[in-house]
């Protein structure tokens, strides 16, 4: 009888262990998740020593960058949960990573949720300036919203803190701040990152969203504002309306750099105005216009594009755009979201115009 009862605990214990072994697992979650973006691309008005190109080729990442990644949750109790986010952005033309030394060049932070306080992120994160994406006819690929500003719109944040609200009322307000980690407040040249900062807010209604934001990114090297493209004070004010199968996009930005070189471009003004039918589950088309104009002999340039998708399943899309960048006299804005002055940008004056297709996975 004694043998028979030591057995019976010895069993219950067991039963008992696993039970919570998978009451801990249940609480606890890592998901590998990724993106695979590649197609074929064909751009004119390359700049060249002795004028301008051509080029035909593969690329990848014209409708979203590849990348793949890790994201994982623990429960804390009471709803809270510790979180992080792990991932790179890499080419799937020759597997190479963007940064060299860089694994995780897009996300790599920790933090706290609760559905009740918020989201706090400590870590490495895209930039403010990047949650216009939902208000951009095209979601910010390459040929959008980042275009005409040489990238601005495009940064990653390093030694961030960020936290998000709940959703209040239909109102969610959103905050960076971004640490120089130099020996000076804002940056000196001991570090490569200056100080960064920005504050964005939303509202969603069933047929409307509107969004305003303000970000400042300074100049490594000095702490300054120094170059409106890289370095400057950023002012956005967006909306969306919803019509049925069709979405209206609108936004209005400017940009300030009161530390710019005398004679550079020191204000930019920013626009963009779209359309997005829904025509059925599967298919998607897209019409857009973007404008600029910056001060200072910079010129104006005007990005015409049309595109759109077809889900072949709901992982895996076709992906295709059209677009042209009609220049002033001065101005030499291109397709790419490249530094100012890039040579894939057009010569001042010129077009640039192009088409891709591609194939998108999302796993």
């Amino acid at each position: 009888m004694k043998k028979w009862r030591l057995k019976s605990k010895r069993i219950a214990a067991a039963a008992c262990m696993v039970a919570c072994s998978g009451l801990a697992h249940a609480q606890s979650s890592v998901t590998l998740y990724g993106r695979l973006d590649t197609g074929i691309q064909y751009l004119t008005g390359v700049r060249t020593a002795n004028g301008s190109k051509s080029v035909f080729g593969l690329e990848d990442g014209n409708g979203g960058v590849s990348f793949f990644g890790l994201r994982g949750a623990e429960d804390l109790g009471s709803g809270t949960q510790a979180i992080f986010q792990l991932d790179t952005m890499f080419s799937t033309l020759n597997g190479s990573i963007p940064v060299a030394g860089d694994i995780w060049a897009r996300h790599a932070y920790v933090g706290l949720t609760n559905p009740n306080y918020g989201t706090l992120h400590l870590g490495e994160e895209p930039f403010i300036a990047n949650e216009i994406w939902i208000f951009d006819p095209f979601m910010q690929s390459k040929w959008s919203s980042a275009s005409l500003v040489h990238g601005r719109n495009w940064p990653i944040s390093n030694n961030n803190i960020s936290y998000r609200t709940p959703t209040i009322g239909g109102f969610q307000v959103y905050g960076q701040y971004s640490l120089s980690n130099s020996t000076s407040w804002n940056g000196n040249g001991s570090t490569p990152q200056g100080r960064q900062a920005g504050i964005s807010m939303t509202y969603t209604a069933a047929l409307f969203q509107l969004g305003a934001l303000y970000d400042e990114i300074r100049d490594p090297a000095n702490g300054r504002f120094d170059n409106v493209y890289e370095y400057s004070r950023e002012y956005t004010l967006m909306g969306n309306v919803f019509a049925g199968p069709v979405r209206f996009q609108l936004a209005y930005q400017t940009s300030h750099a009161p530390d710019a070189a005398i004679g550079t471009s020191s204000v930019t003004q920013h626009g963009w105005a779209g359309a997005t039918w829904q025509v059925n589950p599967f298919l998607a088309l897209v019409l857009a216009a973007y404008h600029i104009n910056a001060n200072n002999g910079g010129g104006s340039g005007t990005l015409y594009t049309f595109g759109g998708s077809y889900s072949l399943s709901k992982r895996t899309s076709i992906e295709w755009q059209a677009a042209t960048v009609r220049n002033s006299k001065t101005a030499s804005f291109g397709l790419l979201p490249v530094p100012y002055g890039n040579t894939n940008d057009p010569l001042a004056g010129h077009t640039q115009s192009g088409v891709y297709a591609e194939i998108r996975h999302l796993f």
